[in-house]
């Protein structure tokens, strides 16, 4: 089968085994579509050495085959899935079920292959613990920032959007109740305008770069006892004076969700019991699947962008550009 790596700082197509052996807590998906994760992938690209990393974490395909230990799930289900190293730009995956979400009959395919980046928003906003009515700022208009606006705006929270680039900016200024800026201290203004004076509930941090202005100014847009989270590659450089002042929160969130790195999760699909954990990552790609089943969110504008995976190498190119208005890539197979 076909699957994408990154090598010495070059994308490959190679060709390896298909998976045969199904574990027992695990699901063989045909794969239709997976979504390139341009922030994490090109990282990937630009830091590869001689040793592949197959790149890809996004998908959704077709079961073919389930384990001895699986019953939510059949075969000829579609399928979303997410979490590498399990899922990744591949023609065939086999993946832990605690990794998987049934897509409903509403939801287009290539909707749902982007199950994986929208865990991710989901945790953000679950790690800023806002309530409805709170106002959240969040700064970084690529694909996982959108989301989280998009989302947050269904939740009801009032929404500032905030990207350097005019073109994601212009993208998404037509969202009716979500007010986009190029401008922070018009951002800033606008905050007061509306009359909460005393700043936002939450920044999410939706940018990449390492060292960014992102973290010191956005401590200035937050209330007292606000949080800003940490979600795009974004070193946690915050000013102490400042933190201070308001007794900040500063905060990570860490992919889609409780399970995510947890070899007993992932690997074994030993589900945490609800009671304990609510939202699991595999529970977050179920919510997202039903955001999308329920029109509650718009993500046909990030799925027009279809590549066959015979043409991977083009696929990137675009993405390459920080300033450009295509914010993803749908691989086909």
């Amino acid at each position: 089968m076909k699957t994408v790596a990154a090598k010495n700082h070059q994308i490959q197509l190679l060709h390896v085994e298909k998976p045969v052996d199904v574990p027992k807590t695990s699901l063989l998906i045909r794969t239709l579509y997976s979504v390139i994760s341009p922030g994490t992938e090109i990282s990937a690209l630009k830091l590869s050495t001689d040793r592949c990393i197959y790149l890809g974490y996004s998908a959704v395909g077709i079961v073919e085959k389930c384990g001895d230990h699986i019953s939510s799930f059949k075969e000829g289900d579609l399928v979303a899935c997410y979490g590498a190293p399990y899922v990744r730009h591949a023609e065939y995956l086999l993946v832990p079920h605690t990794l998987c979400g049934k897509v409903p009959d509403r939801v287009k395919p290539e909707e749902a292959a982007l199950s994986g980046l929208g865990a991710i928003a989901i945790h953000a906003l679950r790690v800023a613990e806002l309530q409805f009515g709170d106002k959240a700022v969040v700064a970084g208009l690529g694909i996982i920032g959108q989301l989280i606006a998009q989302i947050a705006d269904a939740a009801a929270y009032e929404v500032y959007a905030y990207d350097l680039s005019l073109k994601r900016t212009e993208m998404f200024c037509s969202r009716p109740n979500i007010t986009c800026f190029t401008d922070h201290k018009k951002m800033e203004e606008e905050l007061k305008k509306d009359g909460y004076e005393h700043g936002a509930d939450a920044v999410l941090l939706c940018a990449g770069g390492k060292q960014s202005p992102l973290t010191a100014q956005s401590l200035k847009w937050i209330r007292d006892k606000g949080k800003v989270v940490i979600v795009g590659d974004i070193e946690p450089n915050f000013p102490r004076s400042d933190m201070f002042a308001k007794e900040a929160q500063i905060r990570i969130s860490r992919a889609g969700g409780p399970g995510r790195y947890d070899p007993k999760y992932e690997r074994e699909a030993s589900d945490y019991p609800i009671g304990f954990v609510r939202w699991t990552e595999g529970r977050n790609i179920d919510e997202f699947l039903r955001l999308l089943k329920d029109k509650r969110i718009d993500v046909s504008e990030y799925v027009k962008e279809v590549v066959h995976i015979d043409q991977i190498l083009t696929a990137y190119e675009s993405l390459l550009d920080k300033q450009s208005s295509v914010l993803t890539k749908v691989i086909q197979y």
